[in-house]
């Protein structure tokens, strides 16, 4: 089943949503590895990594929101699931959209004022700037920040369904039927 069904995402969503959770998990872990690296080679490094992994995610995350928007709906909401338990998982999932998209932003930002594509692609002779002289350094550090606080929550909630509440909910974000 490619689209979602009342009862559970399709085969589409499913895909984008791990995909995407396995890419941003490691985005994080280099993205705080770059910006603790004390040397300008390893710095450059992660972030011959971190860039294009980036680049990925946003061509997962702006398909998936039209894929929301004109393709398909999202399941209904659980049995018994409290309206305010409804507002506040969407308001989590629009969160991490804006924010995404605010990272993405913010580390284009970086990389266009800094100049420091020639340092992290390898060109010779090129310096790898200070990335903390430039603004938008602020909003991306920040911005992962608060996607680590967005993962945290998203998944203490969705293990409190499966363990406390015992509604199989991460049976609906797996492939099956």
């Amino acid at each position: 089943m490619v689209k979602s069904r009342p009862d559970r995402y399709g085969a589409i969503a499913v895909s984008i949503h791990w995909l995407s959770a396995i890419l941003i998990l490691a985005l994080l872990g280099s993205g705080f590895r770059a910006a603790n690296a004390m040397d300008a080679a390893a710095k450059a490094g992660f972030l011959r990594f971190h860039i294009p992994v980036a680049i990925v995610v946003l061509l997962l995350t702006a398909p998936r929101i039209v894929w929301w928007w004109r393709f398909d709906r999202k399941p209904l909401p659980l049995d018994g699931s409290p309206r305010w338990q409804e507002r506040i998982a969407r308001g989590v999932h629009a969160a991490f959209y804006i924010v995404i998209l605010g990272m993405v932003a913010s580390g284009i930002g970086l990389m266009v004022l800094s100049g420091a594509a020639p340092a992290v692609f390898g060109e010779s002779g090129a310096v790898l700037p200070n990335f903390a002289e430039y603004p938008p350094r602020v909003p991306h550090g920040l911005g992962a920040l608060l996607i680590v606080g967005l993962l945290i929550f998203h998944a203490g909630a969705a293990l409190y369904h499966e363990f406390a509440r015992r509604d199989r909910l991460l049976r609906r974000m797996w492939y099956g039927g």
